[in-house]
């Protein structure tokens, strides 16, 4: 079965502390953000901006997070008042996972990378 993969990568600033972490990122501070999108899918549908079934996905359905705090995305924010849970790595990742689920047709796996350093990642998928 053919299978079609996107990807997409962005960065965005934003700032953060872990108020129970032992040590220093209990503080306040701040990181450029790498983010790679992948959506996967055996079929092609319509998007918001193309009315006919030839995309996986819109790119720029993808790309929400890179948008400022003010315009819905996280650039820019302070991400203890977005996320429920303490912002890591991993939550920042489970978060626009979720996010970006909620912008696309049912059926679109999808994986979602953060870096937080250039040395240091996570990958959260839906992946069974």
């Amino acid at each position: 079965m053919p299978r079609w993969r996107l990807h997409t990568e962005f960065t965005f600033e934003a700032a953060h502390s872990l108020p129970n972490y032992d040590g220093p990122c209990r503080r306040l501070h701040g990181h450029t953000y790498r983010v790679r999108i992948t959506a996967e899918s055996d079929r092609l549908y319509p998007s918001r901006y193309l009315s006919t079934p030839d995309m996986v996905c819109d790119f720029r359905e993808l790309r929400w997070a890179r948008a400022d705090q003010e315009a819905g995305g996280l650039d820019h924010a302070y991400l203890n008042d977005i996320l429920e849970a303490p912002p890591t790595a991993e939550r920042i990742a489970e978060y626009i996972h979720r996010e970006t689920k909620k912008r696309l047709p049912e059926g679109i796996k999808l994986t979602v990378t953060v870096w937080e350093t250039p040395t240091s990642w996570c990958e959260y998928t839906d992946e069974d």
